[in-house]
Parts: structure tokens; C-alpha cells; sequence
């Protein structure tokens, strides 16, 4: 019980603590004025009893008769006060001599203490003023059903038990009523809280309330603390979008010099081809393909730093099947013996930038000829499902490592896992490109499983205005 009431809402827990303490109180007032009104009741249904028995005891009279003094009894008019009391009398006259009237039930014999008798309360009454020719003053014994007490009380306690419980009531309900009332402004609150939750903007601010109490000092305070959080939000997107632009300059001024060496290493491995010395060929071999990765490493962190920092390039209606013939014929020279495969009905107009998806395309292809057996099938498809454009790249390699799991698409994530440091295993940023290209350009990317147990990747793109209203291509081959 103690574990449901913590579950109950603080409105109900006010509203029931409220009504339990008035409960208590109006139990305990109930008992007090219940015992005391009762004890009255039955302080008066007693007196009333001595007053009557003594009226009768002051009503008899003596009479003279040839067989002495008599008491003499006016039954007509002891049965008028019986009926008019509903009671029952018996008379004892000086010698112990019961004159009982008619009816009158058994009331045992008088003493000076009102008695119970079954369901007669009796009270008796000596007369006074007698002379001692009769022997012992007579004694009335007057007797009452006790039924009529016995209802007023059962009533009042009814009366009571009744007004202990619809106060409870009436103070459950008020108590819900001003917990309501008091709870409304932290509703307010909390509704403003869970949309800020949702809509993640801690620059809006929150109700304040009208009142000047506790809920009103930590709306302030919630608010002060959202402010707070703001302002520490924008310094650090600020910070960070410094950063991005610092990269993506970085990156850009990297290349012209890159550009330089590339071309005067690619001079000079000319001028030593036949005739110069073997070493200084293997050198100068080296020095150029470590800077052509370095090129391409720098060419990829210019890519991601400008989709990071909000920088796309011109956009325009291309074609996306153009696209991956162009992208499959890029990566042909290089495939060896796989066999590359593209599978595209017509043309398929998308709003982009024909650099980025070109790139897009490239690292999905490579990635498949980079970590497929030699001779298996690498396949690019292009097609359409409903309003947008697909283009899925597919083969019949071991497929994605289990340990890679949801880091495929991360930055410098190669093959076997961030630890893959091998030559071949590529610079870890070409699916990381694949994802930012796509998401600048509003689409997704997901990896999963290929018919024939290999690596698969699904890109979806929205559809250019003139794929929109002409007729819907080929759907995308899955």
C-alpha cells in the first residue's frame, strides 16, 4: 500500500493526506460529542423516569373503610399517564403487597437505583406524607421502554458516522481542487520543459507564474539555468564551427602547395627514367606516391570540414546514372580482375553537386574492389522508388566484419576496425565522405547484407523537379 501511494500523483497525494487528517479529526470529534450526547439522552430519559415516578407516588391517597385505612388507586388516570408515557406501573402498599395494574409486566422488587428490567429501564419512588396506619410508606415502581432511547441514540451515531464521512469526502475533493490549483503552474512547467526537451532549443524561455512563491523561484531559476545553458551552447558551436572553417582552409591551402610537389616530383622521376641512378628512382617513386595519398588524404578532409561547416558546392540537375557510368569507369583501370558491373535504365535527374556524388560513387566502388577477393562481382544500380532517387552498390565479397557494426560509416574506420592500419585498407574517411555527401545532399546511406552474403550500401537521394513530374523510372534493383 505504502509503495501504490508513492506511485500516485502529488495532487492525489496531497488531496489524500488532506483527507486522512480530517478523517481522524472528525472521527475523534464523532466519538466525544457522539459519548457525550448519548450520555446526555440517556441522563434525561432517566430523570424524566424519576420525575414521573415520583408524580405517581405523589398522586396516592388513603381512604377510610370498614376494614381500616386502604389505599385507594385512580386507575383511570394512572392508565391515561402510563398511556401518555408509554410506561408501566406497579404500586407496593405499606404491608409488601403488590397492587399491579393490568398488563403490567413482573419489574422485580423497588430499590432506590433506576435498574434494568429486560427492556424496561425502572425507577421507583417512595410517597410522603403518609401516616403510619398503612405501616410502610407505599412505592411506586414506574418502568419505560428503553426501545426509543435506544433509536435516538442509534440515530445520532448514524448522524455522526455520516458527517464523519462526507467531510472526509468534502475534503478529499478540496484538497484535489487546491492541489490542482496549486500544481497548475509546475503543469505549465513541465509542458515547457518536455518541448524543450523535444525540440532540443534551450533559448526558450519558460512561464512564469503570476505569484510570488516557491514554484515562481524555480521557474526563475530553471529559466536563469536555461539561459546559462544557451549562451554555453552558442560559445561552443561557435567554437566549433571555427574549428570546421579552420579545417576546411587548412585543407584548401594544402593542396596548392601538395599541387607543387606533386608536379615537380612527377618532373624530376621524368628526368631520372633510363638514365638516372636505380636508387634515386626508387626514391623519388616513393616520395610521389606518398604524396599523391597525401593529396587524396587532404582532397577527403576538405570534403568532410565542408559538408561539416555548412559549405556545399553549386548545385545543379544532373544525371545519376551519368554519374555512376562515369564513377565505374574511374575505378575500371584499377579493379583488376573484378568484374564491375552497372545496371541503369535512362537517365535519372537529381538536384546535386555532380563533384561530391562522383565521389559518392567512387569510394563505394573502390571500397568494393578494395575488400573483395580478385574475380568477384562489384555492381552499381540506379533506379527510382517513389520520390527518390536510389543508387546501390553491391558484391560478392565476406561482406561488412560483425566487429566493424554501426562504425562503418565512422571517420577512420577501416576494414578490420579503427586499429586497421594497412597500406591498402585506404585513408578510413571513404565511407565517412559517403555518409556526409549524402546527408548534405538530404538523402540517407544504409549498409547491410547482399543477396550473395557481401558487403551492400543504399543510398537514397530525393528526386530533381523534372524526375518529379516526369514518368517514374525503373524501380531500384535490391
Amino acid at each position: 500500500m505504502r509503495s501504490l501511494f508513492r506511485h500516485w500523483p502529488v495532487r492525489w497525494r496531497i488531496a489524500g493526506i488532506s483527507a486522512g487528517l480530517t478523517f481522524v479529526i472528525l472521527v475523534c470529534f464523532a466519538l466525544v460529542v457522539g459519548r457525550l450526547a448519548t450520555d446526555k439522552i440517556r441522563d434525561d430519559f432517566r430523570d424524566e423516569l424519576r420525575t414521573s415516578a415520583s408524580q405517581l407516588a405523589g398522586g396516592l391517597q388513603v381512604q377510610q373503610t370498614l376494614q381500616g385505612p386502604q389505599l385507594m388507586l385512580n386507575e383511570a388516570e394512572l392508565r391515561q399517564m402510563v398511556m401518555d408515557n408509554s410506561g408501566v406501573v406497579r404500586i407496593f402498599d405499606g404491608q409488601g403487597h403488590v397492587l399491579q395494574l393490568p398488563g403490567a409486566p413482573d419489574l422485580g422488587q423497588p430499590t432506590g437505583e433506576i435498574e434494568r428490567r429486560g427492556d424496561y429501564e425502572v425507577a421507583s419512588a417512595q410517597a410522603l406524607g403518609f401516616s403510619g396506619a398503612l405501616g410502610e410508606p407505599p412505592i411506586v415502581q414506574y418502568a419505560r421502554d428503553t426501545d426509543s432511547v435506544d433509536s435516538t441514540v442509534s440515530r445520532l451515531w448514524l448522524l455522526l458516522a455520516g458527517g464523519v464521512l462526507g467531510g472526509a469526502i468534502l475534503a478529499f475533493l478540496a484538497g484535489l481542487a487546491v492541489a490542482g490549483r496549486a500544481m497548475r503552474p509546475i503543469s505549465s512547467l513541465t509542458a515547457a520543459a518536455r518541448e524543450i526537451a523535444t525540440t532540443r532549443d534551450p533559448s526558450r524561455r519558460l512561464p512564469r507564474p503570476e505569484t510570488e512563491d516557491e514554484v515562481a523561484e524555480l521557474a526563475r531559476t530553471l529559466d536563469d539555468m536555461l539561459r546559462e545553458l544557451d549562451a554555453a551552447r552558442s560559445e561552443t558551436q561557435q567554437m566549433i564551427q571555427a574549428q570546421r572553417d579552420f579545417v576546411a582552409d587548412a585543407s584548401h591551402e594544402l593542396r596548392t602547395p601538395l599541387t607543387s610537389i606533386l608536379a615537380n616530383l612527377e618532373l624530376l622521376e621524368a628526368s631520372l627514367a633510363g638514365g638516372g641512378d636505380l636508387e634515386d628512382e626508387e626514391i623519388v617513386a616513393g616520395a610521389l606516391g606518398s604524396s599523391r595519398r597525401m593529396r587524396r588524404l587532404v582532397s577527403d578532409l576538405l570534403l568532410l570540414a565542408r559538408a561539416d561547416a555548412g559549405r556545399s558546392g553549386p548545385r545543379r540537375e544532373c544525371d545519376l546514372a551519368e554519374i555512376a557510368t562515369t564513377a565505374l569507369a574511374e575505378v575500371r583501370p584499377f579493379a583488376g580482375k573484378h568484374d564491375l558491373v552497372l545496371d541503369a535504365d535512362g537517365p535519372l535527374p537529381i538536384e546535386c553537386n555532380p563533384d561530391d556524388l562522383h565521389r559518392l560513387a567512387v569510394n563505394l566502388l573502390e571500397n568494393g574492389v578494395r575488400h573483395t577477393p580478385s574475380g568477384t562481382e562489384v555492381a552499381i544500380s540506379v533506379g527510382r522508388e517513389g520520390d527518390q532517387a536510389v543508387l546501390e552498390v553491391s558484391d560478392d565479397g565476406p561482406g561488412i566484419p560483425a566487429e566493424v557494426g554501426d562504425q562503418i560509416f565512422s571517420r577512420f574506420v577501416r576494414r578490420d576496425g579503427p586499429g586497421d592500419l594497412a597500406a591498402d585498407s585506404g585513408t578510413g574517411l571513404g565511407l565517412a565522405i559517403v555518409k556526409a555527401v549524402a546527408t548534405s545532399h538530404g538523402g540517407t546511406v544504409e549498409a547491410g547484407r547482399s543477396p550473395s552474403g557481401g558487403a551492400r550500401f543504399n543510398v537514397r537521394l530525393p528526386l530533381g523537379e523534372q524526375a518529379l513530374t516526369a514518368a517514374p523510372a525503373r524501380a531500384a534493383k535490391l
